[in-house]
């Protein structure tokens, strides 16, 4: 039973920032990977970025050094930082937890949260 809901989006202008948040119910997150995913209207969701167990980050070349993921394991919540944010930025971004079972992945979603950048 895990749950993930967003928050945090909205209406910015270019070269503004904003910061979402994915809180998670349950009991795995500590041990769970997580990520962000994005998807804009007519285009394909895709990989924003990713954080490990151990913290380790990732990156998309399209966000890197604009975006940061972190994790606070005391609050079950994962953030995304984004900055410099761009019109191409706009998109439904998705909180996502990787469960791991018996060598396979189990991927929970949260609702999404609308990101639109525009002045």
């Amino acid at each position: 039973q895990v749950q993930l809901v967003e928050s945090g989006g909205g209406l910015v202008q270019p070269g503004g920032s904003l910061r979402l948040s994915c809180a998670v119910s349950g009991t795995f997150f500590s041990l769970s990977n997580m990520g962000w995913h994005r998807q804009a209207p007519g285009k394909q969701r895709e990989l924003v970025a990713t954080i490990t167990i151990g913290s380790r980050t990732n990156y998309a070349d399209s966000v890197k050094g604009r975006f940061t993921i972190s994790r606070d394991n005391a609050k079950n919540t994962m953030y995304l930082q984004m900055n410099s944010l761009k019109p191409e930025d706009t998109a439904v971004y998705y909180c996502n937890l990787r469960k791991t079972q018996f060598g396979r992945d189990y991927d929970y979603w949260g609702q999404g949260t609308q990101v639109t950048v525009s002045s």
